[in-house]
């Protein structure tokens, strides 16, 4: 579980680097939305994907 996370936050997902830069809409317990740059809303499953927090937004 990824607890440094919160609404507002700019991440990628490793696993979809195409994706491009994501912000955090929300958390629900494992269910993380985030909207991306390429891809759109994803509502992702923090117990399976592990986001990279971007520090440079």
């Amino acid at each position: 579980m990824q607890f440094d996370l919160e609404p507002g936050d700019y991440v990628i997902n490793p696993q979809n680097k195409d994706w491009g830069i994501g912000q955090i809409q929300s958390i629900v317990k494992n269910k993380i939305t985030v909207n991306f740059e390429n891809s759109g809303k994803q509502v992702l499953n923090s117990n399976i994907v592990e986001l990279k927090k971007v520090n440079d937004r």
